[in-house]
């Protein structure tokens, strides 16, 4: 199949001969009997094309296009007559329609027009669709810092899993930034204008829990004064975010599941069904399956769950974003502060770098606070000695001189190769090595020149 078509005519054999050619050429052919009818079809994703007559009761071609352009005015409209008015295809190409054919016509004539209108209207949805790509890339990018191959797998994941409605289960280190993935993957989905409800199952009293998820009506138990709405309720139409979701009690575990398989809850107190439509996020430290394997979790509700999973890379294992990291925190602090930032000695930066930071980035973001303030021994309390041998510390030290001129370069590659005064062949062999894309650092939109 090579592209959507939508036909609009009141007269059914001319639906059905057009509906039939098309197809035969290997088009799928929607047909509509009226303006109101192909208006229903198209929204600005919409990824076809329109043919209508324009001598129609009611709405007529005309009218259509105009109703179409506002929707989008790049959408190819081919508009059709058995009138032979010359004025009025002059009027309707200067209203936007792309082409203008006259009854009795060919079907070669009409094929011809449907292909380059279908091209166009493929160019302009990739190119739509790239542009979306680079903007959430940068925004992305905002949230979730680093240069590491390990960021970037982990980024690029996130807006995959993003535009789907899985629910999904997350492992991450203490301070690693579990709860900053389940955002951005509820912000770059299609319920971001939802709520995002987050819920601590580690800071919640056992008895009180299947209220907080669940809510309550008046009276349903003591104390209970009023009606209270869940946190599942809270999520409707968004997302809701179960952190450290092993401590979550096997009793609530066991409605949670009836939750996510029939979509409905009840409250406390209440023997009325309410829908609920959202998708569960969940993150733990340990292995899930250690805790079902020891009876501690229920096996059904893990499937459930971890319908797709993410790791979040510890500091550890990423350590050439440390110096980026702490950058960026440290001039944070300081400008909340209202402080100047102090200077990173290269001793200090050889310890943030040979550090194992057991805390993540939540350990960084105070080292980098305290750093911001001017205490003494900020970065010393991070560790003693590198634990980096100096042939990774100077690894680690390339890969972000690299990072920072592609950075401000915009990915120019000649200009990085004169401000680093490096060959081109020794550039490409050291940002390959670093897993560094040129890519990732050009403007939306910009071309490869060189």
């Amino acid at each position: 199949m090579s592209g959507q078509v939508i036909v609009v005519d009141d007269e059914a054999a001319i639906r059905e001969a057009v509906q039939q050619w098309l197809e035969l050429s290997g088009f799928r052919v929607h047909s509509c009997a009226s303006a109101g009818q192909a208006l229903a079809l198209v929204d600005r994703d919409f990824a076809g094309i329109v043919i209508s007559d324009v001598r129609m009761p009611g709405t007529d071609g005309l009218q259509l296009l105009d109703k179409l352009l506002e929707l989008d005015r790049d959408l190819p409209v081919i508009l059709v007559t058995g009138h032979g008015d010359v004025p009025m295809a002059v009027q309707a190409l200067r209203q936007g329609a792309y082409d203008f054919i006259e009854k009795p016509f060919t079907p070669e004539r009409l094929l011809d027009s449907v292909r380059r209108a279908l091209d166009k209207r493929r160019l302009v949805c990739e190119n739509r669709q790239l542009r979306q790509q680079f903007a959430l890339k940068d925004h992305i990018e905002g949230q979730l810092l680093g240069v590491s191959r390990a960021m970037e797998n982990l980024r690029r994941q996130i807006l995959e899993l993003a535009g789907t409605s899985v629910n999904i289960l997350i492992r991450g280190d203490t301070g690693s930034g579990k709860e900053r993935v389940a955002r951005c993957l509820h912000d770059f989905s299609a319920r971001a204008g939802k709520p995002f409800v987050a819920l601590n199952c580690a800071a919640i009293p056992e008895q009180l829990f299947e209220s907080e998820l669940f809510g309550h009506e008046s009276g349903a138990f003591t104390g209970a004064q009023g009606k209270r709405i869940g946190r599942i309720e809270h999520a409707d139409g968004g997302t809701l975010f179960l952190d450290e979701v092993e401590s979550l009690p096997l009793a609530q575990q066991v409605k949670l599941l009836r939750v996510l398989q029939e979509k409905t809850l009840e409250r406390l107190g209440s023997n009325r069904s309410i829908q609920v439509d959202l998708r569960v996020i969940s993150a733990v430290k340990p292995d899930l399956l250690d805790e079902v394997r020891g009876g501690r979790f229920r096996e059904d509700l893990y499937y459930r769950l971890n319908v797709a999973s993410l790791r979040i890379p510890p500091l550890r294992e990423r350590r050439e974003d440390i110096p980026l990291l702490f950058e960026h925190f440290a001039s944070e602090a300081a400008r909340r502060h209202g402080r100047e930032l102090p200077a990173l000695a290269p001793a200090e930066l050889a310890r943030l770098l040979g550090h194992d930071w057991p805390g993540n980035v939540r350990e960084l973001i105070n080292a980098a606070e305290r750093h911001a303030l001017g205490l003494s021994g900020e970065v010393e309390s991070a560790g003693g000695l590198p634990a980096q041998s100096l042939a990774e510390q100077m690894e680690t030290f390339e890969a972000q001189c690299l990072h920072r001129a592609l950075q401000h370069c915009r990915g120019n590659i000649t200009e990085v190769m004169a401000l680093l005064q490096l060959p081109r062949r020794t550039l490409n062999e050291k940002m390959q090595r670093h897993g560094l894309l040129r890519s990732s650092y050009r403007p939306a939109g910009s071309g490869d020149e060189e």
